[in-house]
């Protein structure tokens, strides 16, 4: 079988860098602020795509490719955020701000532009994804305590247990995945799964 086809469609992308800072974490609230505020606008952007994709979609059975373009840029920005703060803890490198990949950045992620997407799914994906929304749910506050027992393991021993790394880095996987399903970027349903093929 063909590994394209094994893929999923959207590839996140985490590595742990050496170590981070024991107490670092502890000022990152601060750090990305101008992040935060940039990605509240680029959020409001986002569902405005979203609005303009689905109505493509049903009307044409496309995308457009820029307007995907730019949803997946903001999702990007969006889980290297995460990474450096508080979905993961996993660097000490400060994002950038942009939309665009960057193979130098620790964190990055990839969404594959579907050539065609079926105009009749896009009316009930927001059904389909309920099993997964209920567990994305779940999932955010787990990944709040997790990523807060990094912090102490930091803090006191210099150390990220890579079990751990490789927990958080999974259901970050499954969240964003989710997301772009949710967000009509694909229509292959998200795996029931944390980790790639």
């Amino acid at each position: 079988m063909n590994a394209e086809n094994k893929t999923y469609p959207v590839t996140l992308r985490g590595e742990l860098t050496i170590p981070p800072g024991r107490g670092w974490w502890l000022l990152k609230w601060l750090l990305v602020i101008p992040h935060y505020i940039i990605l509240f606008f680029l959020m409001i952007a986002f569902a405005v795509v979203w609005i303009i994709a689905f109505f493509a979609i049903l009307i044409t059975g496309k995308y457009p490719k820029g307007l995907f373009e730019f949803n997946a840029g903001v999702l990007r920005w969006t889980w290297r955020v995460g990474f450096y703060s508080y979905q993961a803890l996993g660097t000490d490198k400060y994002p950038p701000f942009s939309l665009k990949p960057d193979p130098d950045y620790p964190a990055d992620l990839e969404i594959t532009y579907p050539e065609k997407l079926s105009r009749g799914l896009v009316l009930v994906k927001w059904l389909l994804g309920i099993p997964h929304y209920i567990i994305v749910e779940v999932f955010s506050d787990l990944i709040a305590i997790l990523v807060f027992v990094a912090g102490i393991c930091l803090l006191f021993s210099g150390r990220y247990p890579k079990e751990l790394f490789k927990l958080v880095i999974g259901l970050n996987r499954w969240v964003f995945r989710v997301y772009a399903y949710a967000a009509l970027m694909t229509d292959k349903y998200p795996p029931f799964r944390l980790w790639d093929d």
